[in-house]
């Protein structure tokens, strides 16, 4: 092999790593699971980078990197970009009329969000554009790094369609602007292990360029290290247990390697566990379980990242199951070489895969003239392309195999069945309530899920933490203060570990007008999750009311140095230094939450008292009916309109 001259002095430092690992394995035999015995799953190992891989395997790089894995994530550069700019393209959003236009500004890409008012721009925003994520086989959307804070940006290109638009769920009203966080989960599938700093929100200190080596074949420092101090395994008759690969794995192992991100839902993290503790080898299930609602009439609908749910549902993979060795179960690379594109992947190849089956049995039954007009191309008949409900403007492949049945004229009604845990059949209680309220939460499921979680959480026996935990996010999204707040009566802020928790007790009291209590649980938040701007932001608002100012004011300013574009942060801000009566600093700050985001009614109501305390009754009056085209409902602009 050839190890090349800039890795000798690390591969040195580390090659008697491999020989200290080996004491903590047995030699493998068929009882033993995979995760005792791949010496890269102990948490020691470390990722080397696809730069390391690539030294010895270079041509498997060299068509890696071409696929949609290889493709996935990227720097935003001319070359990355799948989108056409040969001309100008403008998106309009007209649920909050606004303009959005894609252009570059010699080698930087940039978003304009803008407002017009006949023919003049009443509003501007620019934003650079830092990553592209998606391969641009069918979307690319983009993405700005803030000071290690990311941020979704609201326009995605459409390949398919050849066209720009909203991001997948910024339609019908929902357009998030420049706020959608990114978080782990996300990003942690569009890319190399990236590292997170926790409970954040979206704050990383490292960011990989894209899937890589070790997302499907685990960390290889130690296969690095063996192979540099002369420790050669023959794979043709033996598995090289420094490393994973995947091939060698038992079926429903081999599957989960793909389903850690090709079976995108409701993912529930088993207690303790993040989503980088999952090595290829390991069950997916020992660090996350991941649920799908089930809807009787819709059988046929089904998300974008739903390969391997829908593979599981097919009779050829329930056949493959049953009828024979775990070796001939159908699994997604029966069909797929991960390291080659399926842009140059030919349909004969995926067709051979059905023959290997299929070729002694009975042949197709369609008619010949369907066939021929077909070419014989079984996946294409069998596995029909079809829209998904999660991304608009895209085509893709339903790995759901079956013989299609004829379209039925009348629409079947959709209705809620459940949900189901699709990676472990043996699915514990715990976890399905942390789904319930998961589903209510995140995904829009109906309110009545939280009453299910709340029959299993009375069924269990919990420790303090986990109650205190399910039990506060129950009442915090049912609204339920009274109750956060007696239970928080229990407790000192000081023993409870989940900063999420101390944010809803505290926002609990500070509801039922006990901001002094409130603060407490504030603090502990931050004292946990210092880099989450959401709970600086609480603790620097509660300071504020309760007339701590100088130090309300600390708060958001360190929150505005970490990202300085939060309108919301701005307004109180604000608001802290007029009660200063430092009016020129509050102005500004308005103004400057406004130029962010002129649709901020908090700012606009804010700057409207404001000007009425200056004496501008008419700029006031303009503001507040700024406020009225935005929210003709609300409840204090009429009132506010006749005093002036």
């Amino acid at each position: 092999m050839h190890v090349s001259a800039k890795h000798i002095s690390w591969l040195l430092t580390v090659a008697a790593l491999s020989a200290m690992l080996l004491n903590l394995v047995c030699t493998p035999n068929n009882n033993q699971s995979a995760e005792k015995t791949y010496l890269n799953h102990h948490d020691t190992v470390n990722y080397v980078g696809m730069q390391t891989c690539r030294s010895c395997h270079s041509e498997i790089y060299n068509t890696f990197i071409q696929t949609g894995m290889g493709q996935s994530f990227g720097l935003a550069t001319r070359a990355k970009s799948a989108a056409d700019f040969t001309k100008k393209h403008v998106v309009y959003d007209a649920s909050i009329n606004m303009h959005y236009a894609p252009f570059w500004k010699n080698d930087s890409m940039y978003i304009m969000e803008f407002r017009l008012n006949g023919r003049d721009t009443v509003h501007k925003r620019i934003e650079k554009v830092d990553y592209i994520i998606g391969s641009g086989q069918h979307t690319n959307s983009h993405l700005m790094n803030r000071n290690g804070y990311i941020y979704q940006l609201p326009l995605t290109w459409y390949a398919q369609k050849h066209k720009w638009d909203l991001p997948p769920g910024f339609e019908n009203g929902k357009n998030a602007r420049f706020t959608r966080t990114i978080g782990f989960e996300c990003m942690s599938c569009h890319n190399a292990m990236p590292q997170y700093e926790t409970n954040s929100g979206n704050k990383f200190i490292n960011i990989p360029l894209g899937i890589d080596c070790e997302r499907c074949h685990g960390p290889g420092e130690v296969h690095v290290a063996q192979k540099a101090s002369g420790i050669i395994v023959d794979t043709a008759t033996q598995i090289d247990y420094s490393i994973v690969n995947p091939k060698k794995l038992p079926w429903n192992l081999q599957i989960d390697v793909c389903q850690r991100c090709h079976l995108q839902g409701n993912a529930v993290l088993k207690p303790g566990k993040t989503f980088a503790d999952f090595k290829p080898g390991m069950q997916l299930s020992s660090v996350v379980d991941i649920y799908m609602p089930k809807y009787k009439g819709k059988e046929d609908e089904f998300i974008m990242a739903s390969h391997a749910q829908r593979l599981q549902l097919s009779k050829c993979f329930i056949s493959s199951q049953s009828a024979s060795a775990s070796q001939n179960t159908l699994t997604c690379i029966t069909c797929h070489n991960p390291h080659v594109s399926v842009k140059v992947t030919g349909t004969q190849v995926f067709n051979k895969a059905c023959m290997n089956c299929h070729e002694s049995k009975q042949q197709c039954t369609e008619k010949e003239s369907v066939r021929m007009v077909k070419q014989n191309n079984c996946w294409g008949c069998h596995m029909p392309k079809s829209g998904t409900i999660d991304i608009p403007h895209v085509t893709v492949t339903d790995h759901r195999i079956r013989i299609p049945a004829p379209a039925k004229q009348q629409a079947k009604v959709k209705s809620f069945i459940g949900l189901y845990c699709i990676n472990n059949s043996q699915s514990d209680l715990l976890t399905k309530s942390k789904a319930y309220i998961n589903d209510v939460e995140k995904f829009e499921g109906v309110f009545s899920n939280l009453d299910t979680s709340q029959q299993i959480i009375n069924s269990l026996t919990l420790s303090k933490d986990e109650y205190i935990e399910l039990q506060t996010h129950i009442w915090y999204l049912q609204h339920n203060d009274a109750a956060m707040v007696k239970l928080g009566q229990q407790f000192k802020p000081s023993q409870v570990v989940q900063p999420w928790t101390c944010y809803r007790i505290g926002q609990g009291y500070q509801n039922l007008g006990l901001a002094a209590a409130a603060l407490a649980w504030y603090q502990q938040a931050v004292k946990l999750a210092p880099s989450n701007l959401d709970f600086i932001n609480k603790l620097g608002a509660i300071l504020i009311e309760l007339n701590e100012l100088d130090e309300g004011i600390n708060c958001f300013k360190q929150s505005l140095q970490l990202y300085a574009k939060q309108p919301d942060a701005l307004t109180n801000i604000g608001f802290g230094y007029l009660k200063q009566n430092n009016t020129a600093a509050a102005m500004d700050a308005y103004n400057k939450a406004l130029a962010i985001d002129p649709d901020c009614e908090q700012a606009l109501l804010n700057k409207a008292a404001l000007l009425n305390l200056l004496g501008k009754r008419v700029e006031a009056k303009q503001t507040l009916q700024q406020l009225l085209k935005i929210n003709p409902t609300h409840p204090q602009v009429n009132q506010l309109l006749q005093q002036l």
